[in-house]
């Protein structure tokens, strides 16, 4: 429907050529653009209800009251995945974990998955690529997350914090707070939920619109076999390429998902593209600036050389069984 939609404004409304390389990057643009925020819309609003009834002062005082035997990294990693960050919006949360007490590697398994998986990611995802695509990208987000958040966690880091950080944490030790959560009926939250769906789709619409203005031009423009000679699958070094490139890069997943479509589209192999969305997205440089306010240059290169290294072995196996 949206296709068909697309196809009569540009090439009968219009009347542009559909063979022609601006009526292909027209309707390009035009049906991705609906089908993205059609799909936003509908993923933020069923996540606002997730997030009505899982606030994440809840997730804390569970954390920090009970022995969960490892699980807690899922947890976090879990959370991350339904919480709507990019990379620089979920580092105050992260903050709050670490002055809060949580264990700095469960923390680290929040800040992983938080910008790589959300509803933006996974609305565009199941609107690019389907629904089998998206879970492998959702399942692998969230064991990047746990995974990594384990190993940092066993490598007893905490001595790389911040002072500040470390003498809040001295502050706050034993401290629990009470949970008093109000219990509203869903039908009495879902006004709210869905205005607050309508605001994250205000708060990323202009970088969906010039993440699939950048994607349009691509598919419409850009030669065929230009991103094969670079980042073709059979060539064992695109994938540690893409991550190089992607990581002094900074977008959040509205707009990076587009141009990874018109890189699988163009030839690149999907797990090398897969490899240079979550560099993109999962680190970057405005997130290490940040970063620094609780913990030192040391710690943030581990986390990044951490990150960058599963990213990488990630891309090689989604190239060898995709």
């Amino acid at each position: 429907m949206i296709q068909q939609f697309a196809d009569w404004l540009i090439y009968d409304l219009f009347g542009i050529d559909s063979t022609t390389r601006l009526g292909e990057a027209l309707n390009f643009f035009v049906y991705d653009s609906l089908k993205i925020i059609l799909l936003l819309f509908l993923i933020s609003t069923v996540m606002g209800v997730v997030n009505a009834y899982f606030p994440v002062e809840r997730l804390r005082n569970f954390l920090n009251s009970r022995k969960l035997y490892g699980m807690q990294y899922l947890l976090a990693s879990v959370f991350g995945a339904v919480t709507p960050f990019c990379s620089c919006s979920s580092i105050p949360l992260f903050i709050g974990f670490v002055k809060g007490g949580i264990p700095l590697g469960v923390t680290f398994s929040f800040l992983i998955t938080s910008p790589l998986v959300n509803e933006v990611a996974v609305a565009m995802f199941a609107g690019t690529f389907g629904w089998k695509v998206t879970a492998i990208y959702v399942i692998s987000g969230i064991l990047l997350g746990t995974i990594g958040g384990f190993i940092l966690g066993k490598m007893k880091l905490e001595k790389h914090l911040s002072p500040w950080v470390l003498q809040i944490q001295r502050m706050a030790s034993g401290a629990q707070e009470e949970l008093t959560t109000e219990r509203i009926t869903l039908i009495r939250r879902m006004p709210q939920i869905i205005k607050e769906a309508i605001g994250i789709i205000r708060g990323v619409i202009l970088y969906v619109i010039i993440g699939i203005a950048i994607g349009a031009t691509m598919h419409g423009y850009v030669p065929e076999g230009f991103f094969e000679e670079y980042l073709s699958g059979e060539h064992w070094y695109a994938v540690p390429l893409a991550v190089i490139l992607a990581v002094p890069m900074y977008a959040n997943a509205a707009g990076i998902v587009p141009v990874v479509e018109v890189f699988v589209a163009k030839g690149v192999s999907l797990g090398t593209a897969l490899a240079f969305m979550m560099s993109v997205v999962g680190l970057s440089l405005p997130e290490a600036t940040m970063l620094k306010k609780v913990m030192n240059m040391r710690l943030i290169g581990i986390f990044f050389g951490t990150v960058a290294l599963a990213i990488i072995l990630l891309g090689w196996l989604f190239n060898a069984v995709l």
